[in-house]
């Protein structure tokens, strides 16, 4: 391993740690709320493997802000929107989407539901910066669209998916496919722990402006 890699895993170890100890009221506070307001289902999102590094395939931990089997909720009883969805990349803003339960548009506004990941972090599958993970059928679909991202996807995969990173900070679901990956391989060439730091004292600002939340 380099000298980049130990002091990142040795970054992410103790950010993590850190993070679960700084925010666990949050945590804590999040799946109450979820039971609270759909006992019926589990605290966590029942999500498709994401693409961890080297497309290796891994399961997200993050706070479930939506109905019990989402997709087909929105398919079965919201055509128009599910068609909507589909032509979106997969995207409904907030205010729109039937699914979401009491309370998310916060939930999701302030990333109270990706707190979890710290714990994908302490295992080794993610880290505190990096691309935002993608999905399988994501990236099989838009490669349909945009043949051309091809190449910049290859470079983002080579590192390991962050809770923040650079399109993290850089508006989210405001940032179009191509964009995404054209940020995602910019960070994976420039493999900086200085980066790393810069990238982590911006994002309390992304989150506290909710720039491209859904």
């Amino acid at each position: 391993m380099s000298l980049y890699d130990i002091t990142k895993r040795l970054m992410d170890i103790i950010g993590s740690i850190c993070g679960i100890i700084l925010f666990s009221p949050l945590l804590i506070g999040g799946a109450l709320w979820v039971k609270l307001v759909s006992p019926e289902g589990p605290v966590f999102a029942d999500i498709k493997d994401r693409v961890g590094k080297d497309k290796r395939p891994f399961k997200m931990f993050k706070l479930r802000s939506m109905v019990v089997n989402g997709y087909d909720f929105l398919k079965d009883n919201y055509p128009e929107l599910h068609k909507k969805y589909m032509e979106n990349s997969y995207k409904l803003s907030a205010d729109e989407d039937p699914r979401l339960l009491k309370g998310a548009k916060i939930i999701r506004k302030l990333s109270i539901d990706e707190m979890p990941q710290f714990f994908n972090v302490l295992l080794g599958t993610m880290s505190i910066v990096g691309p935002r993970a993608y999905y399988f059928y994501e990236i099989e679909e838009q490669l349909q669209k945009y043949p051309e991202a091809a190449p910049y996807l290859e470079e983002a995969l080579k590192v390991k998916p962050g809770i923040t990173g650079l399109w993290q900070v850089s508006g989210r679901s405001n940032v179009g496919f191509m964009d995404r990956v054209k940020l995602d391989a910019k960070y994976a060439k420039t493999k900086s722990i200085w980066f790393d730091i810069l990238l982590i004292l911006k994002t309390p600002f992304a989150v506290l402006s909710g720039k491209g939340a859904l």
